[in-house]
């Protein structure tokens, strides 16, 4: 089990999210935005992944990542969500340090072993 930090504005999708990630016995933690990302994984229990939405009212997900790089003992995995599916996306997202690229909308049969690579599995 591990605990995964879901931020994604679409409540729909959040849910959809949520419930993949349940079923598989992991912990998740839902986030609409990324105001208080940085709360959350300074607080405990730490995540052991984060799931972010690139494109987020506010602060989009490239800006929230150059945040949480700047967290101390920063131990957990970020990998990118978003609709963005071109090759200079991915580009673009690795260049700026995601750990990973799923993009959107998921495929729910795949998505959890998607995650699962992530999470070493």
């Amino acid at each position: 089990m591990a605990i995964i930090v879901v931020v994604e504005d679409q409540p729909d999708n959040l849910k959809l999210l949520t419930t993949l990630l349940t079923i598989k016995g992991h912990r998740v933690i839902g986030l609409t935005s990324g105001d208080k990302l940085a709360d959350v994984v300074r607080g405990e229990p730490k995540p052991d992944l984060v799931l972010l939405d690139i494109q987020l009212p506010g602060r989009d997900g490239y800006a929230l990542l150059e945040e949480l790089k700047t967290l101390p003992a920063h131990t957990f995995k970020v990998v990118a969500l978003t609709a963005h599916a071109l090759e200079e996306d991915r580009a673009r997202a690795h260049a700026a340090g995601f750990d990973g690229y799923i993009t959107k909308p998921i495929d729910v049969r795949t998505f959890p072993a998607e995650v699962a690579k992530y999470l070493g599995g």
